[in-house]
């Protein structure tokens, strides 16, 4: 099922797979890759919508254990439908101290979901955005406890050079498209009727532990 329509935004052109048939991926200029998926399985969340603490300090200690770093979480509506919206970011392996960053939202039913992707990598100079914010704010005030899980442990770390108020500054840097991006989705994706007479997602189905 085409569960998200109007994912194919303006400046993206779309991406052939290896046997040179069309997927549902998009890329633009910049190099940021958008795509769409669509799961016939339980949604692979830790909480339900409505459980935004547990949700967020889940999922914050999940990407570390991943080796990226988790930026914002919240739950928004696509489509007309509650969804949850993430932003993170992950090293880049073939560049030492890059960085991929990614949005996505993902609109779960209770048997299956959606989700569409933003990944922007950084390319050339990297660090530079956080240079000047941790020059402009001081070094005490630039790396932060996390506010999902101040606890958390390894991964990338939390930092003040990731808030959207300096997307103003460095409109070109990856995150900045991010963001840019999935305020576009939010205005321009509608959803398949047919998906969105699925039972909704309640939360993660506990399992028997007889089974």
């Amino acid at each position: 099922m085409r569960a998200l329509l109007g994912v194919e935004l303006p400046g993206y052109r779309p991406l052939d797979s290896d046997d040179g048939a069309q997927r549902d991926a998009w890329a633009n200029e910049d190099g940021d890759v958008l795509s769409v998926y669509y799961f016939t399985l339980p949604p692979d969340l830790p909480a339900g919508l409505d459980d935004g603490p547990a949700l967020r300090t889940t999922l914050t200690h999940w990407t570390a254990q991943a080796g990226g770093g988790l930026i914002e979480a919240s739950v928004k509506r696509l489509g007309g439908l509650p969804a949850l919206r993430q932003m993170l970011k992950v090293p880049l392996p073939q560049q030492p101290g890059g960085q991929v960053f990614i949005g996505s939202f993902t609109v779960p039913r209770q048997a299956c979901s959606t989700v569409v992707k933003i990944q922007a990598p950084e390319r050339g100079m990297t660090g530079m955005r956080e240079a000047v914010v941790m020059a402009e704010v001081g070094p005490d005030a630039y790396f932060r406890p996390h506010p999902y899980a101040p606890d958390v442990r390894g991964g990338l770390p939390f930092h003040a050079a990731d808030h959207l108020r300096w997307d103003s500054k460095f409109p070109d840097h990856p995150l900045s498209r991010v963001r840019r991006t999935l305020d576009a989705l939010t205005e321009a994706v509608t959803v398949d009727p047919r998906f969105a007479e699925l039972p909704p997602f309640t939360g993660p189905t506990v399992r028997d532990p007889r089974s």
